[in-house]
């Protein structure tokens, strides 16, 4: 069992990631740090695996994964949690307008509804 984070490289995702690896220790598992983009920019390899290191370094067993398969980072987030059985899925939520916080963010409201496991949001 693990715990699958996704992560891109905002305030919003290094709130998620910081909390996903404090939970890693605590759970005494391995964290699944998943970096997805949908139309393939940019790409995130350096700064992940600077991230990965900076986690082993901590104590926490980390794996990174870069996915550019054509997904919403939803759907991503939610087959990397069913294909490893996640005991929990960690994602970052960006702050929002009075006005926007009647609608969460697709990729979020997705995952909170179909995700396999239990969902930590965290805000930045």
């Amino acid at each position: 069992m693990a715990i699958v984070v996704g992560y891109i490289p905002t305030k919003e995702g290094a709130a998620a990631l910081a909390r996903a690896g404090e939970e890693a220790l605590l759970r005494k598992t391995d964290l699944v740090v998943i970096n997805s983009g949908r139309d393939g920019a940019g790409d995130d390899s350096e700064e992940l695996d600077r991230l990965g290191d900076e986690l082993k370094a901590k104590g926490v067993g980390v794996t990174v994964r870069q996915l550019i398969r054509g997904n919403e980072p939803a759907e991503d987030l939610i087959a990397v949690a069913e294909e490893i059985k996640a005991d929990l899925i960690v994602i970052g939520l960006r702050r929002r307008t009075p006005v926007g916080k009647l609608i969460l963010g697709s990729n979020a409201q997705r995952i909170l509804l179909d995700a396999p496991c239990p969902v930590l949001a965290v805000k930045s």
